[in-house]
């Protein structure tokens, strides 16, 4: 049975809003959310790159266009945007290590949004996503890439996992999607 749930979808179809709608209700019946989504940065109606955003509210960049690395750092690149890994690690890490950590009883949900290039540009990162997702009690409600050039071992590895149901979202389906995506996290932390 599913315990864990990711959605995927082409970029732009929904998959964030989604993970938010539903973080929303999981939080308003009772059950602990916390975690990480990634949203987009406009200036002046053009995507110059990404934050990552806490549910508690942090907030840091994720990437931007052809931004210049820190001296003495690695060039992290997926097309036009720079990844600052360092940003990231600070705001996604102690949200994932906290999600196993917490205590009191019963099950908690871990957003992880997204699992994707840029993300895994950090270790750190892979491996406390592994963790999260081998802990008993945690119910991670994620999204992952469509598969398209070389695979992405994470993603794959998650895409095989027994415990793991994935839902592919659609223009088509994405206003359906909420109920059913809520029920399989609720019925995966049982």
């Amino acid at each position: 049975m599913a315990r864990h749930v990711f959605l995927t979808g082409s970029p732009g179809v929904g998959k964030t809003t989604l993970i938010q709608k539903a973080s929303e209700v999981l939080k308003s019946s009772g059950m602990p959310v916390d975690g990480f989504y990634t949203e987009e940065v406009r200036q002046g109606g053009r995507r110059i790159g990404f934050d990552v955003v806490t549910l508690s509210g942090l907030r840091g960049p994720l990437s931007r266009v052809g931004s210049e690395p820190l001296p003495g750092r690695r060039e992290c690149r997926v097309g036009q945007y720079v990844v600052d890994v360092t940003s990231f690690e600070q705001l996604a890490l102690p949200v994932l290590r906290n999600a196993g950590s917490s205590s009191g009883p019963g099950q908690r949900v871990c957003v992880i949004d997204e699992i994707g290039k840029m993300e895994l540009f950090s270790q750190p990162f892979i491996q406390a996503t592994r963790h999260t997702l081998s802990t008993p009690g945690i119910v991670v409600l994620g999204t992952i890439p469509v598969p398209k050039g070389k695979p992405l071992a994470l993603v794959e590895e998650i895409r095989n996992r027994p415990d793991v149901m994935v839902f592919s979202v659609t223009k088509e389906n994405r206003n359906h999607l909420l109920t059913e995506i809520v029920t399989c996290v609720q019925s995966g932390r049982k």
